[in-house]
């Protein structure tokens, strides 16, 4: 039996969609708006990206959170990818459930929580806050995402394509290599573009776990926008949008690309 979309299930769509997206929507019009009050159209214009990049303070927050995002999605990358790895492949050792509980809590404590329990171990190894302990923030939270994506692609990987390697020899990390690694890479991109994204947004861990001279950009938009709204501010945070938007959508491709992919060697196999 199937069920059409009824009048009342698309105006709730519509609501919805409405009510997530034409914020944002709002946030791009006047971006390119002509008039220095942010509320008043005057026309279409270019200048206020200009003067954005004139914004010395902007940029350097922009390139702070560009170079933490990376540092943090990388690092996040390969802890979460070794945490899927054992997840998939090792279905019971002792203290497995509290190993998977600590990897999936970040996705699930409220940011608050998770960005004062990193300021008192900061405090408490005496790590001056800066750039290096935003980037163990970032990935500290982030590394889980990878670890599912990870954990989920390899849920349905053949394993008899590593014991055929195994069985010709193989070592098993050059199994590994060359041929767990390749099927799993989309996956691995995947989890990365999504830590960036979050890296990117982040503000409340940040605002924990960073210190003098490193305020990433979600921080100084924040600071700024406590002073007044400025066509500024508008234009960067479009910019920002653009790459989350990016990230996101290219990991979701990717991610569809995998199960494609996947699907075509079940049904030959």
């Amino acid at each position: 039996m199937q069920l059409g979309l009824t009048r009342f299930n698309w105006c709730s769509l519509a609501v919805g969609l409405g009510f997530l997206y034409l914020p944002i929507l709002i946030l791009i019009l006047y971006s390119f708006n002509e008039s220095k009050l942010v509320t008043v159209w005057g026309g279409f214009s270019l200048k206020w990206y200009g003067e954005m990049f004139n914004n010395e303070r902007l940029l350097n927050a922009a390139w702070l959170s560009v170079k933490v995002a990376i540092a943090a999605s990388t690092l996040a990358t390969i802890l979460g990818t070794l945490a899927g790895f054992v997840m998939a492949r090792f279905r019971q050792f002792p203290g497995r459930t509290l190993f998977s509980g600590m990897i999936f809590a970040p996705m699930v404590m409220p940011e608050i929580i998770t960005g004062l329990a990193l300021l008192l171990t900061f405090v408490a190894l005496g790590i001056d806050r800066g750039q290096l302990t935003v980037t163990l923030a970032h990935a500290s939270f982030s590394f889980c995402f990878v670890a599912v994506i990870v954990q989920s692609r390899l849920a349905d990987f053949d394993i008899s394509l590593e014991e055929a390697a195994l069985d010709l020899g193989c070592r098993p990390f050059k199994t590994f290599m060359i041929i767990t690694l390749p099927l799993i890479l989309p996956a691995i991109i995947s989890g990365w573009l999504l830590s960036f994204a979050l890296s990117m947004d982040d503000l409340v861990i940040a605002s924990f776990a960073t210190g003098p001279g490193a305020t990433t950009l979600p921080m100084q938009i924040y600071s700024q926008v406590r002073l007044g709204v400025t066509p500024e501010i508008n234009a960067i945070s479009t910019i920002l949008i653009g790459i989350v938007a990016t990230g996101v959508v290219v990991a979701s491709y990717l991610q569809k690309r995998q199960r494609s992919q996947t699907f075509a060697v079940n049904q030959q196999a």
